[in-house]
């Protein structure tokens, strides 16, 4: 089960992290709200293609659940990629990243809040470790050079961003018990709703920018990928080993997305980037030995 769990958040992190290579390769070539409304469409019509049978078998639970679906595609899809899109055009990557790192953190806090879930001290220094790699990663190995940073409205976009994730990852156990397809059917659509108004918005400013091939081809990566198999696969990892667990996984997307960039942008591979990995896998293998632990005592 663990092992399972595993390799979906892995694929789940890497996925995400080819998002950040995707945004960058989208620039120029497609607007961000656009994007956004774009590739929840397209995740709608795969989804049509291979669940709309299973959702008429499961169509009386998804009614009866529909407002809960519904909010969980809004908050955890749509609200969070809004949120993200936006704080990026205002702040710096680096801020970004390293406030994006303060996720797991915040499920943790949601949890003790909301139900007294604790966390042992082996999750909580697996996260710091982990922490320190995401912000050496992000300082290109200065982190003293994030004393420096600037605080703005990007940041607190960015915040608000971390605020939907973590609320929707908690908030996935109270998901219904049916089909992934029905239920990754009737949240991509729920995104595609709420996308709507901010591709709207995005074209009244004036901002709006059509596809060409290249933003295509972004928009056809992001629909399958990101949107789809890593979102049912992070679905599916909370459910084997818990938000708590799962969520540290999150602080890989900027590594990920790092080694994607030096791969496919041909960006500079440095020393840190390698301590920076060995941090990260190292704080969550910690995090997750001591989190398997408390939860076979529990």
């Amino acid at each position: 089960m663990y092992r399972n769990a595993y390799v979906l958040l892995l694929l789940t992190t890497l996925f995400w992290g080819g998002n950040a290579v995707a945004g960058k390769l989208a620039v120029g070539h497609i607007s961000p709200m656009l994007l956004t409304t774009i590739r929840w469409a397209l995740a709608v019509a795969i989804m049509l293609a291979i669940g709309l049978p299973q959702l008429r078998r499961d169509w009386p639970v998804v009614r009866a659940n529909m407002a809960l679906i519904l909010a969980l595609g809004a908050v955890g899809f749509t609200l969070f990629n809004a949120a993200f899109y936006s704080a990026v055009h205002y702040t710096s990557a680096i801020n970004a990243s390293i406030e994006q790192a303060g996720m797991p953190m915040l499920i943790f806090v949601f949890n003790f809040v909301l139900y007294r879930m604790g966390v042992s001290w082996g999750q909580i220094i697996g996260f710091t470790l982990s922490l320190v790699g995401v912000a050496l990663t992000a300082s290109h190995g200065d982190l003293f050079s994030l004393a420096e940073l600037e605080i703005n409205r990007g940041d607190a976009l960015m915040l608000l961003a971390i605020v939907f994730y973590a609320g929707y990852t908690v908030a996935l156990r109270y998901k219904p018990a049916i089909h992934w397809k029905s239920l990754m059917l009737a949240m991509c659509f729920a995104a595609f709703v709420t996308s709507v108004p901010f591709a709207i918005w995005e074209a009244a400013a004036g901002d709006a920018l059509m596809p060409d091939a290249r933003g295509w081809a972004v928009v056809v990566y992001t629909a399958i990928f990101p949107s789809v198999l890593s979102q049912l696969f992070y679905i599916r990892g909370v459910e084997l080993i818990g938000g708590n667990r799962a969520g540290l996984f999150i602080n890989l997307v900027p590594i990920f997305g790092t080694l994607l960039s030096i791969a496919i942008l041909n960006e500079d591979f440095h020393l840190y980037h390698a301590v920076a990995l060995t941090l990260v896998l190292g704080g969550i293998g910690l995090a997750e030995h001591s989190g398997r632990k408390r939860a076979a005592l529990g």
